[in-house]
């Protein structure tokens, strides 16, 4: 197992025992709502100690209920990961289409041959050199060849 491998399988393990513990060890069984927002337990911890206090903002929207913000809480956290997602696979997409840009100047073919280059499916074919003609087998650009395969026969 790689030292990578063991830290992946080490924070899985730090996040899966964060979200078994607190139910398994009855963290909060003295409350009426035991799991609630920290935003729930501010506004219980100023009413206790002002009870006079008034906020400066009221929410612009109050849900009906708690499922609802949770749902919302749960829709906004969704949109976020998608964000992100997309976000490093276009990075991921633009790193790999620049080794490959690089991969092809350093053999001397053209970006659109790099992709035939990397995945051996070059057809050999190429107008621009005269050289190349007949088909690859799956092992590399052609390098020449007719029907028999040999060198212009």
């Amino acid at each position: 197992m790689s030292r990578n491998a063991k830290i992946n399988a080490l924070l899985l393990f730090v996040v899966a025992a964060l979200a078994v513990l607190p139910l398994a060890l009855g963290l909060g069984d003295h409350k009426e709502e035991p799991f609630t927002g920290a935003d729930a337990e501010a506004e219980t911890a100023i009413t206790e100690l002002q009870p006079d206090y008034e906020p400066w903002f009221s929410p612009l929207y109050e849900p009906p209920s708690g499922e609802i913000e949770s749902a919302l809480f749960a829709l906004q956290a969704a949109l976020g990961a998608g964000v992100l997602a997309y976000y490093f696979g276009l990075r991921r997409g633009r790193r790999q289409g620049a080794a490959r840009a690089e991969a092809a100047e350093a053999h001397g073919t053209g970006a659109e041959d790099a992709a035939e280059i990397e995945s051996g499916t070059s057809t050999g074919s190429r107008s621009d050199t005269g050289s190349r003609t007949g088909t690859g087998t799956g092992t590399g650009p052609s390098l020449g060849g007719g029907a028999a395969g040999g060198p212009g026969a």
